[in-house]
């Protein structure tokens, strides 16, 4: 299939890079993605990032893990992500949009309790009324008790790790107006930081 055509299907696709200020990075980093899921995912990693594509509910399902487990040993880690659905060309993974709902990692992510700060910024792309959709989704994220202010060029969340993530798959989603919309989201995660805002 020619790399510019379109998808026949809505996969989100992630590119990430995890962070863990620690010398010894490399076992964290390995150690998250050998105690991560990725059965429902497709997935490549190079020396800059990985990026996994697939359906929604498994792609955030996967990206938590693999951030909550970096940093479960208590050493500063911070996500740098982003998020991307309907982009012309994105065809890669459409194999694993058959796959059942089930979250492969929800449980174990559940028994990893960490405090959170994040900045998002939400890019609803050929929407004419995009800073609508933009302060909606900031009303949904003060509904969801994870809204802490807007800054310059993002937004800051706040709390507990699985809220925070919630707030960002649900702003995701709720972002995409039409099964044809293509909506770009960035975000960056910091956990266990020895400063404070």
């Amino acid at each position: 299939m020619n790399h510019l055509s379109c998808g026949t299907s809505r996969i989100v696709g992630c590119r990430f890079s995890i962070y863990p200020m620690s010398d010894r990075f490399v076992d964290i980093i390995l150690g998250a993605l050998r105690n991560t899921d990725l059965s429902k995912v497709w997935s490549h990693t190079d020396d800059v990032s990985t990026w996994v594509r697939g359906r929604s509910e498994h792609v955030f399902d996967v990206v938590q893990s693999i951030f909550l487990h970096s940093a479960a040993g208590g050493e500063h880690a911070v996500l740098n992500a982003t998020f991307s659905i309907g982009c012309p060309g994105d065809t890669q993974g459409d194999a694993f949009m058959s796959t059942d709902d089930m979250r492969m990692n929800a449980e174990r992510n559940q028994a990893i309790p960490l405090q959170v700060a994040a900045h998002f910024a939400l890019y609803p792309l050929g929407t004419p009324d995009y800073m609508d959709t933009i302060y909606e989704i900031i009303g949904l994220a003060k509904e969801e008790g994870t809204f802490d202010e807007s800054a310059h060029y993002a937004s800051r969340l706040e709390g507990e790790a699985q809220r925070v993530f919630a707030t960002l798959e649900h702003a995701f989603n709720r972002a995409q107006k039409t099964d044809k919309s293509h909506v770009v989201m960035t975000t960056t995660i910091s956990a266990n930081s020895p400063s404070t805002k």
